[in-house]
């Protein structure tokens, strides 16, 4: 991690293949709380078996009490946590406590192990399948970033940190950088395919956008129709958001909902502006989705931007449709700033839902041309420009100029939070 400072603890894997003892959990409460009081970064090393048996309830509760000292820590100082072995059982929950997670290829964390997992339920599985990188990389979102091994995996935290302040009310350093923050992009003119319904992806516009070679993806396995990642801009540290059309055409699910709100709260918590890039056609539909809670998970992604009080840009690149645009850092969101490119389609609904709906008894000779009309007067940017919802329509090859320009005049922007005890949000 170079020259940066912070508390680093190490769970020792050699000694009781690193179940936690009585004394364990106490060091963890002290290097909490040292974090606290020096107001720097604390980095946990991971590698245990789960709470020491042979401590009985004193070491169950010292796991108790670190992970109640990890609370405290969470918003006011970056908590890391990299997996080198098993994270079982107890400690395989702070996990859930950490702010980043990396995760080596040697690595397994679960609540219950494959034993209980098949005397329970009668089903046969293995620590892989269970709870190995690859799983929490791509099925449950705990890993962040994917490490080859314990160094490597040191290295990318190191290169987390670099985007963030030691705490919360500290500014993230500024980097120097030789790429101008009005460098035209005319390579973003060519992103948008001719045909409404052609992918692309949109990492290239935010790496574009970005100084060069500096955006950092996280959690890129985990929903992906959803793309969450650390960047610079002009030197400056921002999150950089995006649905993904290349990916489930970019619709919002439950995965998608969580991980793009987790990470909006991660910025708003140490600092960092939010970029976002829509081109949505809305809430992945399914009696699935609303069975598991599609409605207190897609109000998790309003919740989230709308808390936030860091300076927020959205960029709308095309599909900006329903509540699934307005969820995505709108301007009823309460977002600084809302740009648009020409090619950006804001409207309740695409044109041929709201055809089937307006004119359900037309002949289905007309709808063709009905969807074309449809398409010519409301899938444009130009009349939420009108109504003030959107701020300017921009020339894409001047979205890094724009957005850097905006960034600029908001980022000493601080808002006055109401006091109380907490938001009670949809978790």
């Amino acid at each position: 991690m170079g020259e940066r400072d912070a508390v680093v603890v190490r769970i020792d894997p050699e000694r009781g293949l690193g179940a936690l003892a009585t004394s364990d959990g106490d060091t963890l409460c002290e290097a909490a709380a040292l974090a606290l009081r020096q107001r720097l970064p604390l980095v946990l090393h991971v590698s245990s078996s789960g709470v020491d048996i042979a401590g009985g309830i004193e070491a169950l509760a010292a796991w108790g009490r670190a992970a109640r000292a990890l609370t405290a820590c969470s918003g006011v100082v970056p908590v890391l946590m990299s997996v080198d072995g098993p994270a079982v059982s107890g400690p395989a929950l702070l996990l859930g406590l950490a702010d980043v997670v990396v995760m080596t290829s040697r690595s397994h964390a679960f609540v219950s192990g494959p034993a209980m997992v098949g005397q329970v339920t009668g089903v046969s599985i293995d620590i892989e399948r269970l709870g190995g990188t690859a799983v929490h990389a791509q099925r449950t979102g705990v890993a962040a970033l994917e490490a080859r091994d314990l160094d490597h995996a040191v290295e990318l935290l190191g290169e987390v940190l670099g985007y963030l302040p030691d705490h919360t009310d500290a500014q993230p350093d500024a980097w120097p950088t030789d790429d101008p923050a009005d460098r035209a992009c005319p390579e973003l003119r060519e992103v948008i395919p001719a045909s409404a319904s052609g992918s692309y992806d949109v990492r290239r516009i935010l790496q574009t956008v970005a100084d060069q070679d500096t955006f950092l993806e996280l959690r890129p396995r985990y929903a992906t129709q959803m793309v969450t990642g650390l960047g610079r801009l002009a030197g400056r540290s921002v999150g950089l958001v995006a649905t993904q059309p290349q990916s489930m055409a970019g619709t919002i699910d439950i995965a998608a909902s969580h991980k793009c709100a987790r990470f909006v709260n991660f910025c708003d918590a140490f600092g960092l502006p939010v970029i976002t890039f829509v081109d949505t056609p809305g809430f992945l539909p399914g009696k699935d989705l609303e069975w598991r809670g599609m409605i207190r998970h897609g109000a998790q992604l309003a919740f989230a931007y709308a808390e936030a009080s860091v300076p927020r840009i959205c960029v709308l690149l095309r599909k900006a449709y329903g509540g699934a645009y307005i969820v995505m850092d709108s301007r009823t969101m309460g977002g600084d700033l809302c740009l648009a490119w020409p090619s950006a389609e804001v409207a309740v609904m695409g044109a041929r839902g709201a055809v089937q709906i307006l004119h359900r008894r037309a002949p289905a000779e007309q709808m063709a041309a009905l969807e074309d009309d449809y398409s010519e007067a409301y899938l444009t940017p130009w009349i939420a420009a009108e109504r003030g919802l959107v701020d300017a329509v921009i020339d894409p090859a001047d979205t890094r100029a724009a957005v850097a320009a905006a960034l600029a005049q908001v980022v000493s922007k601080r808002e006055r939070v109401v006091g109380r005890k907490h938001a009670n949000g949809p978790l």
